[in-house]
């Protein structure tokens, strides 16, 4: 297996975000005394539409709020809760900092690429999940852990990590 992606990639969505959103959008801005305050739930909606935050959405966020486009994008990278291409149905965030590697997540994570058959940075062919790595998830006193959506699944085992993606499927 080749070594974990790196790297952020920025995909442009053939459209742009439906009226409905940028409606969503002018109120959580109106709601908001300055305006880039708004920024992580505008983002937040553009992904609950598409999927993900793909650069036409960080554009026309970007002209609502009055901040440029690489302001969005930095936002947009720096979160892991944000995704700047298509992801599968599941994503599955591995971490790899040093408390969750001396317990065992470059173990967790070769076992986790071979069960799904995909690398990290890439989706199952079914769509399914989608396997990342990423940096501090705050769980070190329950390492290894991984987020899967919106949950921690934390002191990992092999065992355990079958058990939960079993569940998923």
């Amino acid at each position: 297996m080749s070594a974990p992606q790196v790297g952020i990639q920025f995909v442009k969505a053939g459209r742009g975000l439906g009226a409905e959103t940028l409606k969503k959008i002018d109120d959580v801005i109106a709601r908001y005394p300055v305006k880039r305050s708004a920024l992580l739930p505008a983002l937040w909606l553009a992904q609950q539409e598409q999927g993900f935050c793909g650069l036409e959405a960080q554009e026309q966020i970007a002209e609502k709020i009055g901040i440029s486009p690489a302001t969005v994008a930095a936002v947009v990278s720096f979160y892991t809760m944000f995704h700047t291409r298509p992801v599968g149905r599941h994503v599955i965030d591995v971490c790899t900092t040093v408390s969750c590697w001396l317990r065992g997540s470059d173990d967790l994570l070769r076992h986790i690429q071979e069960k799904l058959g995909v690398e990290a940075g890439g989706t199952t062919p079914d769509g399914r999940f989608t396997l990342r790595t990423v940096e501090c998830l705050g769980s070190c006193g329950t390492a290894p852990m991984c987020q899967i959506d919106d949950d921690y699944h934390e002191d990992l085992t092999l065992e355990k990590i079958d058990r939960v993606l079993d569940g998923l499927k």
